[in-house]
């Protein structure tokens, strides 16, 4: 499996001033991609961020498995971690995060008030690696388009403190990738759901891994979307890929094939999805 680089300049300086500005925030509100929850998360913020209350969300829940999302908040939230599922592109529970925040900050928000603080701000960092909605969440939160959006890794360049109904500001924060994965399925699974600009992986090498995993997990799938049959879905993963090259009529443009594919995938146009399973789950793969 090959290596998947990235870490342009603009995320190290992203870095240093997320480190800055952490002192004046009283909450984080960590995006992450519904379909790698997991994956999506950045250690390296994780652990700058490790005092501060933090709510997870789980964004592009209209894209990913609906149980394998079912199966994640109920694993996170037996740890005792607060996670809510969302679709900011729809608004969807998006109100229920400063209602949430709140709840988490009542006890810090009481002693404000009994300072005499009559309405206390709620001051919240939105954290989370590239292209997993972060600015399409602010902006819906903010009712207005004020961060920067874009499907597309590495859109928001700058931080930016942005005013939500109420009490509830927030800061914008570019999205963070860390310089190196432990794990290259880590890599495979970000490249996939488009969280990695492509300058940074051979799209062949990454629709492999993909085909790979649906053929596991959801074979009905493909098998639906190309027109394939029970002997097709079973064949080795470079040879579905050159029986599809066949298919589309590419001729043995394999990469072009590759692209498709991984473009299908992260459109949804395959369905719905989940790229990595809860612990709990893991005996219970479709």
């Amino acid at each position: 499996m090959a290596n998947i680089n990235w870490f342009p300049g603009h995320m190290q300086k992203a870095r240093r001033e997320v480190a800055e500005k952490i002192k004046q925030v009283d909450i984080v509100f960590e995006v992450v991609d519904a379909r790698v929850p997991e994956s999506s998360r950045n250690p390296m913020l994780l652990e700058m961020l490790a005092q501060k209350p933090m709510i997870s969300i789980l964004n592009k829940a209209d894209l990913a498995d609906p149980n394998r999302t079912k199966q994640w908040i109920e694993q996170y939230q037996a740890a005792g971690r607060e996670a809510i599922a969302i679709d900011a592109q729809h608004a969807r529970r998006l109100q229920q995060l400063p209602q949430l925040a709140e709840k988490i900050l009542a006890d810090k928000l009481a002693k404000k008030r009994a300072r005499g603080i009559r309405n206390p701000h709620v001051r919240a960092m939105c954290i989370g690696i590239p292209n997993v909605g972060k600015s399409t969440i602010l902006n819906r939160l903010v009712q207005k388009n004020i961060a920067v959006t874009g499907n597309r890794p590495g859109v928001t360049k700058n931080q930016q403190w942005l005013k939500a109904s109420g009490n509830l500001e927030l800061l914008d924060t570019p999205g963070i990738l860390w310089p190196k994965f432990d794990d290259q399925e880590i890599g495979m699974r970000l490249a996939l759901t488009g969280a990695i600009a492509e300058t940074a992986f051979t799209a062949d090498e990454v629709a492999l891994w993909g085909v790979a995993y649906f053929q596991q997990n959801y074979r009905n799938v493909l098998r639906k979307h190309y027109g394939l049959t029970d002997e097709d879905v079973a064949l080795a993963p470079a040879d579905l890929i050159k029986l599809l090259t066949k298919k589309f009529g590419y001729g043995e443009e394999f990469d072009r094939t590759a692209v498709r594919f991984n473009n299908d995938v992260r459109k949804g146009e395959l369905g719905r999805y989940t790229l990595e399973v809860p612990t709990k789950a893991q005996g219970n793969q479709e």
